[in-house]
């Protein structure tokens, strides 16, 4: 993992999947796609990939990497999981995560997006963290509600705000040589396919997530969805005029958000 994009670029691999995280190494402004609050939900997520202002994304991917993103696929949402009940705190926008400690992933990328959702964030290593939350060492983290279950997180912790702050996704990646050599036959049959795939996923994914509220509810969690528009407001504005939008082209970021109203 890791190395897939390169192995496109250069003829050793045909097809991948790939993340906004990695393509920003190569392209930055793709930065935009791993920001919170940009993708909306699974559906803003598809109509996202299949506008025209991911034109300019995919030719660049294509021209500069001979990468052909083929379809988007949904990775599901990081929520906040908390010790504390909701009777001692119930988070209904950013000002109320001011001085809760929050393990978050310890890049800088990552602190910022805790920092802008109103927490204290606290990097920590990933073992490390249901330790953390049985004895109070952080108040909380945040990850989607298969980790929570994975990780039985929800065995020291009582509440989730479903803030939905990182809708996550992979791209189905193909190498563009690759491509440009089927018929357009076979180029029909293959976008097809990777949209079925990508639609299938999602769908699995989706049911998932809703299964898992009943399971963390009947483990005695509160689950609850607080302001989502005060949150996306909030966060957007901590990025406007940092490093991490240097890169954005002017006006993606409205085009993006109009998509979702």
């Amino acid at each position: 993992q890791g190395s897939e994009l390169e192995s496109i670029a250069s003829g050793d691999l045909e097809m991948s999947i790939t993340s906004a995280q990695e393509l920003a190494q190569f392209f930055p402004e793709f930065s935009i796609f791993a920001t919170g609050y940009v993708h909306q939900d699974a559906a803003h997520q598809v109509a996202v990939f299949n506008d025209p202002l991911m034109d300019e994304f995919k030719a660049k991917a294509e021209a500069e990497l001979d990468v052909k993103l083929l379809s988007v696929m949904y990775l599901g949402r990081r929520h906040v999981n908390l010790r504390q009940s909701k009777d001692e705190l119930t988070v209904t926008n950013p000002e109320d995560l001011a001085g809760v400690n929050l393990r978050m992933p310890g890049t800088d990328a990552w602190q910022f997006l805790g920092k802008a959702l109103g927490a204290n964030p606290t990097p920590m290593s990933f073992t490390e963290v249901y330790t953390a939350l049985q004895t109070g060492s952080v108040d909380g983290q945040d990850n989607p509600l298969p980790t929570v279950v994975d990780a039985k997180f929800y065995e020291v912790t009582k509440q989730i705000a479903l803030t939905s702050h990182l809708v996550d996704l992979n791209y189905i990646a193909m190498s563009k040589t690759t491509w440009d050599g089927l018929t357009a036959a076979q180029q029909a049959t293959l976008q097809t396919a990777a949209d079925a795939a990508a639609e299938s996923g999602r769908v699995a994914q989706l049911e998932k997530e809703a299964n898992l509220v009943s399971f963390l509810t009947e483990q005695g969690l509160s689950i609850y969805e607080p302001d989502l528009a005060a949150f996306r407001e909030h966060v957007q504005a901590q990025y406007v005029g940092t490093d991490f939008a240097a890169s954005w082209p002017e006006g993606v970021l409205d085009k993006i958000n109009a998509l979702g109203n």
